[in-house]
């Protein structure tokens, strides 16, 4: 037997609400299903299973804010949780069974507004019964935000007899009012930002990099390609900055307990708008092994489920450096803030036509700045500097990535 435990999301992250349970206990568990959702400052965030089994119990009820390591449901993992057998013996005379008084249903009133519950057995009442009333919406409490999100009235919304509306339901449908402001969203940046600036020692470098040829590349591919499978700029650049990693290992990692640790795998945090406000930078995993159409499928992916408010709690809690882009914004150079327990964060600007020096002669080529905020804990300017250089050479020759 296991604990699934609130997670941690983030080192600034101190507790979270259970807003949705997936699954019931006696489902089948495997490893990477979504079986909650929880809600931090941050929105509400997919948490996943990390081991195979069955779900037990709940022990935490939805609606509910506890610390992060928490249990919030134990899972039977196999043959080790299985009683032991009795050991043969006398065998005491058969008692004769006693009837269990059989539990009145609760009234209808008398069922969590939220929580998805069985129907009461009885005979159904026509909708057109006088009587009957309208039925009462059944909707998770992360749906009931997700909609307040995006400005979709309640009220609208409407579900088949014993249908519980959940997260998933609510992306594909369209605002009826305004949305909220996001100021628990801002809160949770700020908080973090803060921390950040006061516990870090950022250091900061610039370079100018020629992307002509990488956008040559990209043209090229996509010659022949259909919308939906064309490559971005943004994905040659994430691929150029991982390849760069696994030279300067030590910008790629976490700095926790006063001692960094180098990760072994490059999982890019990809810094993503939400519309209506606020940033989340989820991982994209295993960065360095993915070829560019893998790579490029996995950041549209991405982008379009934080979008519709369904990133999963790995995602963002594993990522070990992050890229910053404001792609066509206009921005020529962009300085991060460094998200703890990560220690560098790389930024691009909007490439631009500059007059650069090719073979001797001044001529128009597509130019970006790169940018790099780094932590002097682990590393220093001339390991930076090399750091960037490598990435700009990467560029240079996107056919290899």
């Amino acid at each position: 037997m296991s604990a699934f435990l609130m997670p941690s999301l983030g080192a600034d992250m101190e507790a979270g609400t259970l807003v949705e349970q997936l699954l019931s206990p006696g489902d089948a568990v495997h490893r990477g299903d979504v079986i909650a959702a929880v809600e931090t400052q941050k929105g509400v965030i997919e948490i996943e299973a990390f081991e195979d089994g069955i779900l037990t119990e709940w022990l935490v009820p939805i609606g509910t804010k506890v610390p992060v390591g928490t249990p919030l449901a134990t899972i039977s993992t196999g043959a080790q949780d299985k009683p032991e057998p009795e050991v043969p013996g006398d065998i005491p005379p058969e008692e004769p069974p006693v009837k269990e008084p059989t539990p009145q249903p609760p009234m209808p009133e008398d069922l969590p507004f939220e929580e998805p519950m069985p129907e009461p057995p009885g005979p159904e009442i026509p909708p057109s019964d006088p009587q009957a009333g309208a039925p009462r919406l059944r909707i998770t409490p992360a749906a009931r935000r997700l909609a307040t999100e995006r400005g979709i009235d309640l009220a609208t919304l409407s579900a088949a007899p014993g249908q519980t509306i959940t997260r998933a339901d609510i992306p594909g449908l369209a605002p009826t009012t305004k949305p909220p402001p996001p100021s628990d969203m801002r809160a949770a940046i700020a908080a973090a930002m803060s921390r950040s600036k006061r516990e870090i020692p950022h250091y900061y470098l610039s370079h100018m990099t020629d992307m002509t040829a990488a956008d040559a590349f990209v043209t090229a591919t996509n010659q022949d390609r259909p919308p939906e499978e064309r490559l971005l700029l943004g994905a040659v650049t994430a691929k150029a900055v991982a390849r760069a990693l696994k030279k300067y290992p030590e910008f790629n990692g976490h700095y926790t307990d006063d001692r960094f640790t180098p990760s072994n795998a490059v999982h890019l945090g990809l810094a993503i708008h939400i519309r209506g406000g606020g940033l989340v930078a989820p991982a994209l995993f295993d960065t360095e092994t993915k070829d560019l159409d893998t790579l490029m499928g996995d950041m549209r992916d991405l982008v379009e489920r934080v979008r519709a408010g369904r990133f999963k709690a790995r995602e963002l809690s594993d990522a070990t450096i992050t890229l910053s882009s404001l792609g066509e914004r206009g921005v020529d150079e962009l300085y991060g803030v460094i998200y703890p327990p990560q220690v560098a964060i790389v930024g691009i600007g909007t490439p631009r036509l500059q007059p650069m020096i090719v073979d001797g002669a001044v001529a128009p080529r597509l130019a970006a700045r790169l940018t790099l905020a780094a932590d002097h804990r682990v590393s220093d300017g001339h390991r930076g500097a090399l750091f960037l250089r490598a990435i700009d050479r990467n560029l240079q020759t996107p056919d290899s990535l």
